[in-house]
């Protein structure tokens, strides 16, 4: 089997981030050209470390694309450490992140564009706690799986867009293995120590792209941790080769769509992700 590569190596510079004073965030995918990164948009790691007081954040819409959370680090009330969130926006949607409280937390927040014909679809969201996430312990690696597959393990979320997403804690040359279709684009974001992968050492606070191999078929990513053990994130998904325009809270096919966006969500159109129906809404354990 084709062994991925890891390559474009970066390390994300830690920056105040738009809730003030004890946010801080680094932007681990995004800004460059999209065409690259499809179908990830943005993935944001916000560090928060609030003071409490005077109210920060609030409701917000955005339309167009999913927004795909994962909570490393819980303030142990609304968020649970190792909990795992799947919004699809589709044709718009309101959710509230107000914070008055003193709180510490870690998130990891990605944009997953939707494929073309699911740009506009009804709004959908998807819970899953810490302990209902299949895990699995193998040989020195200790693996769960909030999105797709790895093995042997397959998660509840259903995906619109086909995507993979593991948290990989490895002991001392632990090894992790992987396997990735060739089609897919993929990266891992180390959180902690530093894992080899393909010749390539990707440590703390750093990430890295899988190559793109010219082959069809199926591919494996080997990562093999340092001395010291690692952990990291691994997150693949189906690129879905449309155009997009990205505009503030929303992503569209158009620009002509973002003035439509506005003017919906000032007329009150967009509904909130509390008062969504049963039917579109799934919370697993």
């Amino acid at each position: 089997m084709i062994q991925r590569k890891l390559r474009n190596i970066a390390t994300p510079r830690l920056e105040r981030g738009f809730l003030g004073e004890g946010h801080q965030a680094a932007r681990v995918v995004g800004g460059g050209n999209f065409e690259d990164t499809d179908p990830f948009i943005v993935l944001m790691d916000d560090q928060l470390d609030l003071p409490g007081g005077a109210p920060v954040g609030g409701p917000h819409p955005h339309a167009g694309f999913e927004t795909v959370t994962l909570v490393l680090e819980g303030d142990g009330q609304h968020w649970e450490t190792g909990s795992f969130e799947l919004m699809t926006a589709g044709k718009g949607i309101v959710h509230t992140e107000e914070i008055t409280a003193k709180m510490r937390m870690r998130i990891l927040q990605l944009w997953l564009t939707l494929p073309p014909e699911k740009r506009w679809t009804e709004p959908f969201f998807q819970s899953i706690k810490a302990e209902s996430v299949p895990a699995k312990q193998m040989e020195k690696a200790e693996i769960k799986v909030y999105s797709g597959a790895s093995n042997g393990l397959t998660s509840p979320v259903i995906n619109q867009t086909p995507l993979t997403v593991v948290d990989v804690v490895l002991g001392p040359e632990g090894r992790f293995t992987q396997e990735v279709p060739a089609t897919y684009t993929g990266f891992i974001y180390v959180i902690e120590g530093a894992v080899w992968g393909g010749g390539e050492r990707v440590v703390k606070g750093q990430v890295a792209w899988l190559d793109a191999p010219r082959q069809a078929g199926m591919t494996e990513l080997v990562l093999i941790a340092g001395a010291a053990g690692a952990r990291l994130v691994y997150y693949a998904g189906e690129p879905q080769r449309a155009p997009i325009v990205s505009y503030g809270p929303f992503i569209a096919d158009t620009r002509a769509d973002i003035p439509r966006l506005y003017h919906e969500y000032n007329r009150g159109r967009m509904g909130h992700v509390n008062d969504l129906p049963e039917t579109q809404i799934v919370h697993y354990g």
